[in-house]
């Protein structure tokens, strides 16, 4: 169940990636996945200013803590057991295999080089490669799974 769970929430993830860019409107909302290369000249160009939003990382991380705490809560209870550290672990599983996917699959190889997310004034590849903004983000959110994995494998184990 947890592998089926994981191909889900993955494909699922990878779903809401694609759709939600392809477009300048849509992706200056990543405007925090950019390079610092490319964030100065989005800062630069008139016509993005106020279409895109610099949030604290703290703040970010603690939206994205809650957001899936609460999802892997509701996918923990369909592979829930009576101890603890089989959610744990199970639910410790699923968020670092989603995070791996996020780096390798999303990040690393779609992101940096589908066309999805390039802006129209700012068309360089070339700027879009470095991936310091990714691996940073998959070792913030290697954190992140460990704190949801103990809380929910926690909650799971008091039903």
């Amino acid at each position: 169940m947890l592998v089926i769970e994981t191909v889900i929430l993955c494909s699922a993830f990878f779903g809401l990636c694609f759709f939600g860019t392809g477009t300048d409107e849509k992706n200056l909302r990543h405007y925090l996945s950019y390079p610092d290369e490319v964030q100065k000249q989005i800062k630069e160009i008139r016509e993005y200013q106020g279409k895109y939003k610099e949030t604290g990382r703290f703040a970010a991380w603690i939206a994205n803590f809650l957001l899936f705490a609460i999802l892997f809560l509701l996918l923990g209870i369909f592979i829930r057991q009576a101890n603890f550290m089989h959610n744990f672990i199970n639910l410790l599983i699923l968020g670092e295999m989603l995070n791996a996917f996020d780096l390798i699959v999303i990040d690393l190889i779609w992101w940096r080089n589908t066309k999805r997310i390039r802006l129209l004034k700012i068309p360089q590849k070339e700027l879009y490669q470095n991936p310091k903004k990714h691996i940073e983000a998959f070792l913030r959110a290697l954190v992140l799974y460990f704190f949801v994995a103990v809380l929910d494998g926690y909650l799971l184990a008091l039903f």
